[in-house]
């Protein structure tokens, strides 16, 4: 029984393939989908209700780069995240219907996609991102980057909103506001991005899924 299958059976939530065939086809055509409404409901809900009862200290502040180049830098970004391990009822379906996500691209698309992480991240009024991308050519394991918003009643008088850039210089493509339950999914190596500052609380799990590096002087992903 397939991972698709297994998050159908044991939560019931109903069949979520028609949103990956769309996410899949938008992948193969445009390299990045913006989907409403794309997590079942009480998936989101469970999200929704643990991100609310966790206190400040479980998030920490962003950084930047990866092990020894992992650095805070508040000039380049200014919010906090919590890392989502899949110890908790809400984490374990956010994991499992990502995991099902995962098989379904990887069928459809061929892309190899072995692993995945994400965290809770969250940016106070006035909290930015500047322009990154997620995964430099050649030079990282990140393929797919995913955005999953948790913001009820997000107005578009808030701000916050994910700029999403293309082509050689850059030229702005399209800004997504951060309303509750919008999943954005984008190709990790060619799209630059940043997150402009919002009025108020704006909340998200971002996540990436990973293809597997492993080689004879490094394991992958590391401990």
């Amino acid at each position: 029984m397939g991972a698709l299958e297994r998050f159908e059976d044991d939560r019931g939530e109903g069949n979520s393939s028609h949103v990956f065939e769309a996410i899949a086809a938008d992948v193969w055509e445009k390299g990045y989908s913006i989907q409403p409404n794309a997590v079942p409901t009480d998936v989101l809900d469970a999200l929704w209700q643990q991100l609310r009862s966790m206190p400040a200290h479980e998030f920490d502040p962003a950084g930047v780069g990866r092990q020894h180049a992992h650095a805070i830098n508040s000039f380049v970004r200014s919010d906090a995240t919590s890392w989502i391990e899949g110890d908790t009822p809400a984490g374990a379906r956010w994991l499992n219907w990502t995991a099902a996500l995962q098989q379904y691209l990887n069928r459809r698309l061929f892309l190899g996609l072995f692993s995945f992480e994400s965290h809770f991240s969250h940016y106070a009024p006035g909290d930015f991102y500047k322009k990154h991308l997620d995964a430099f050519k050649g030079q990282s394991n990140r393929v797919l980057s995913v955005v999953l918003y948790l913001n009820p009643d997000w107005m578009p008088d808030d701000g916050g909103e994910l700029a999403l850039y293309h082509g050689e210089r850059g030229q702005q493509l399209l800004k997504v506001t951060p309303s509750m339950g919008t999943l954005v999914t984008f190709l990790s190596e060619d799209f630059p991005h940043e997150v402009l500052p919002a009025k108020r609380d704006r909340y998200a799990i971002a996540g990436w899924f990973r293809v597997n590096t492993t080689s004879a002087e490094r394991a992958d992903p590391p401990d």
